[in-house]
């Protein structure tokens, strides 16, 4: 059983920072959220086009992906916009966004458009790829309702929700959602992805400095389920009564 430690923002091991997503935050988008993490906040924006890639034309399935950024001024030092958005840091954020969301959808309800969703950072305080997803999700959600619905399948296109939360070890003990004070000193960073419905679409872990145990490793996942719970609640509270 791990202690009440109190962490230097004042949360206990097992609390998320503060959270809230502003749903429609960009009007000229199909779909967007504002989402703040503590101090990570990130707009999320999603754009429909009635094409598909082409390699996937004929098919009758669509696609969705992702774009991710951070603003010059997101973090201390300034970010150079072009050397970041060639980075292989950029690429893997992108493609894991991007696998997330299609975890969720129904490629074939979804019908021959394609859905891309913009998630820039505007401040950079750790867990920038998980609140991408978080919000990413609810811009995805509000764009899917605007497409008509698929005759061929009577599928629903988005087939469940989706978040993400950031764990560690820090000073050997578990916790959860990482500002970058943690995250940049930690033993273990692990990102987790999950379904609204419980199930695991990605977890990324590594031991930044001694291995962990697979008791250490459960106690980080029971961690994530709740914190991904959380940001759930949060997501549905944003979209009740969009769609």
């Amino acid at each position: 059983m791990q202690s009440v430690t109190i962490r230097k923002d004042g949360r206990k091991f097992d609390e998320t920072r503060a959270i809230s997503i502003e749903p429609g935050f960009m009007p000229n988008a199909d779909g967007s959220a504002l989402v703040k993490l503590g101090g990570t906040h990130v707009i999320c924006s999603a754009t429909i086009e009635t094409d598909v890639p082409r390699w996937m034309r004929g098919r009758g399935t669509g696609w969705v992906t992702a774009e991710y950024g951070m603003l010059p001024t997101s973090t201390s030092e300034r970010v150079d916009r072009r050397r970041a958005a060639s980075s292989g840091r950029t690429r893997e954020i992108e493609r894991l966004i991007g696998r997330s969301l299609r975890a969720v959808t129904d490629m074939a309800a979804l019908g021959e458009y394609s859905i891309t969703v913009d998630c820039d950072v505007l401040r950079a305080d750790g867990g920038t790829r998980t609140a991408s997803i978080t919000g990413g999700y609810v811009a995805l959600a509000q764009a899917v309702a605007t497409i008509p619905a698929n005759d061929a399948t009577g599928a629903p296109i988005l087939r469940d929700s989706v978040a993400a939360i950031s764990v560690g070890i820090v000073d050997g003990q578990s916790v959860l959602d990482l500002p970058y004070e943690e995250d940049s000193r930690a033993d273990v960073d692990m990102n987790v992805v999950m379904t609204g419905t419980g199930q695991y679409v990605e977890i990324q872990g590594t031991a930044e400095a001694d291995p962990f145990t697979s008791s250490q490793l459960q106690q980080m996942l029971d961690l994530a389920r709740a914190g991904c719970e959380s940001m759930q609640r949060s997501q549905m509270s944003a979209l009740n009564g969009i769609i």
